[in-house]
């Protein structure tokens, strides 16, 4: 495991465990994940760092995606038609992730968390509001777009908050409510998963041993999340979104001034 410490890697569990509970809950789980991986390896390429995240986390979002579907009110067919095209967008992305430089990876990522922070401040009762009727044909196209091919490609080359992004598209544009938004996020999260992993894996940028140990925990967290939103409801998705947002956001801005 590129001779990490015991500590470093205890470490790595935790964040691993937290990344697949948040990521259940209200997506976003690569933003803590990730930057635990760039203080672990933090003389390592990133394309290491953005696919061994990627090997842990679609093992979270896979479990997370069974329980939802087989407890929330899912358009299974929708999930997987805007998945396919996220799967592609992340293809193209992570062809292009071995360029990305970890200076420029974290001021990219708090930028980005401010305005899903802002935007979810300014409107309290975002995802709350039960969710509408059956999406109609321009509704769904923006969706396969936007959340599919946009975010899809967001993932495949940086990766960290597209579950949160998904959330928040999908809520705006099919008008869900944030407990199916989330349920619907997992199913093609797992799409943009795959699809960057298999290009990061031909490009041989994968720590396999140490994705092995990180996706056990990030499997328990992931089953834990979906449970506990299920159970709790959107307020309480909504609440752990704000939270996780200012947290990672404080964390970030100290790792990259401080």
């Amino acid at each position: 495991m590129h001779d990490i410490s015991l500590a470093t890697l205890l470490m790595l569990c935790l964040a691993a465990g937290a990344a697949g509970w948040i990521d259940a809950v209200v997506g976003g789980g690569g933003l803590l994940l990730l930057p635990a991986l760039l203080v672990g390896y933090p003389n390592l390429q990133p394309a290491y760092l953005l696919g061994t995240n990627k090997a842990v986390a679609i093992v979270g979002t896979s479990a997370a995606a069974v329980t939802y579907t087989r407890k929330a009110p899912v358009d299974v067919r929708l999930a997987v038609r805007i998945g396919i095209a996220a799967l592609a967008g992340s293809s193209c992305g992570a062809l292009l992730a071995a360029g990305i430089d970890s200076a420029v990876l974290r001021p990219l990522i708090m930028v980005v968390l401010l305005g899903v922070l802002a935007f979810v401040m300014l409107r309290p009762a975002f995802g709350t509001a039960p969710a509408g009727g059956p999406a109609g044909v321009r509704r769904v196209a923006a969706a396969i777009g936007v959340a599919g091919l946009g975010i899809g490609f967001y993932d495949g080359l940086i990766g960290p908050g597209t579950g949160t992004f998904l959330v928040i598209a999908l809520t705006a544009i099919l008008q869900l409510d944030l407990v199916t938004a989330s349920a619907t996020t997992k199913i093609i999260n797992t799409c943009t998963n795959l699809g960057a992993l298999v290009m990061f894996s031909v490009q041989g940028t994968v720590l396999w041993k140490l994705a092995a140990v990180l996706a056990v925990f990030n499997l328990a967290g992931g089953l834990l999340g979906a449970h506990m939103a299920l159970k709790k409801g959107s307020g309480f998705v909504r609440g752990v979104l704000v939270v996780v947002v200012v947290g990672l956001v404080t964390k970030l801005a100290y790792d990259q001034w401080a």
